[in-house]
């Protein structure tokens, strides 16, 4: 096995992607210790990690907690750092906490990493969301960087302190920009954690889904494996010269054909129409999907699970453990840009 008895970090590993990944880690034989303080709001779950509950140490302390990060990565040889907060509707209602989160944490993360095991690798979980909206289809990492919310240009500032820090040699960091990623052990009852963690509650609720707009904006979403796998290869990669490399599906699929499939796959009525949102249409970027021929190119990675097949695995996943993901007493609220809110938060 490829990670067999490697020491490995793993940051925001209760959250969606993370602990997949420290799973799949787990289960190659590496000792995983996880950091992750569950903040709320940012998708972590303990449950997510229930499989290898008693083989992953978590330490449930920020990544700006300079003891525990040192005590932590003092003896690991490999980094996965995807602590964070992903809503972009969040970041505008509460700019100074995604800043805090996105921004200041990693930076404090990073300088905890190059005093404590200088020249270690660190793979970084970037966005799509800092390109904004496309200029042209497919974008490949080329493409100019114009993020249209706060959390496009928090996750920027540190995905740059993760490169320069490279080009300096004081860390050997690279940076994955991942597409719509779903599947298991995504959170599903937090508001505005993006479409398809709503799509998916509102399916296995038995709801119609909503589409904004005419549902013709395209994506390429990708299968949590895929993701994971994509991420193992550049921790094994010999050389990563500070790449940024972009991730996405294997299909390009307008947002009313990605809603159709979930709700038929979920038994619920088909998807309802609605005008877009003045406040969702500020940050949209209208379609998007992914050149990943760079990393295809260099690493050999390529997304193999169809939205279909994925989707199917994803809905059986939430129907054996729903109890844990899915509060029947929890409302659905809308999510709003409210600016005075946000001002006063």
């Amino acid at each position: 096995m490829r990670f067999r008895d490697r020491k490995i970090l793993v940051t925001g590993g209760l959250g969606f992607i993370g602990s997949n990944l420290a799973i799949r880690l787990t289960d190659e034989g590496a000792h995983v210790v996880v950091i992750d303080p569950c903040v709320a709001g940012c998708g972590g779950n303990p449950f997510n990690l229930a499989a290898v509950r008693d083989r992953v140490r978590v330490v449930p302390e920020s990544i700006a907690d300079r003891a525990a990060v040192a005590e932590a990565v003092r003896e690991c040889d490999l980094v996965f750092n995807l602590a964070g907060e992903i809503s972009h509707i969040h970041s505008m209602l509460l700019p100074d906490r995604d800043l805090e989160i996105n921004t200041l944490a990693q930076l404090k993360f990073l300088e905890t990493c190059v005093d404590v095991r200088p020249g270690i690798r660190i793979i970084y979980a970037g966005t799509r969301q800092v390109y904004g909206v496309p200029e042209y289809l497919p974008v490949d990492e080329k493409h100019p960087v114009n993020p249209v919310d706060f959390n496009g240009v928090h996750k920027y500032a540190a995905t740059m302190y993760h490169l320069m820090l490279s080009r300096m040699g004081r860390l050997d960091s690279c940076v994955i920009r991942l597409t719509n990623v779903y599947g298991p052990r995504m959170a599903l009852d937090i508001p505005c954690q993006g479409f398809l963690s709503t799509f998916l509650r509102k399916s296995l609720n038995g709801e119609p889904l909503e589409v904004f707009g005419d549902g013709l904006q395209l994506r390429d979403p990708l299968f949590v494996d895929d993701a994971v796998e994509a991420m193992m290869r550049m921790g094994e990669a010999r050389v990563l010269a500070s790449r940024s490399y972009n991730v996405g599906g294997p299909e390009v699929l307008t947002l009313a054909t990605i809603a159709t499939l979930t709700g038929l796959r979920a038994g619920a009525p088909p998807p309802v129409f609605r005008p877009f949102p003045d406040e969702r249409r500020k940050i949209d970027i209208g379609s998007y999907h992914s050149d990943w021929s760079l990393i295809q190119k260099e690493l050999g990675w390529r997304p193999f699970v169809r939205f279909e097949d994925g989707i199917a695995r994803t809905i059986q996943y939430y129907r054996e453990h729903r109890a844990q993901y899915l509060d029947p007493s929890r409302p659905d609220p809308p999510c709003k840009l409210d600016h005075g809110r946000r001002r006063n938060a």
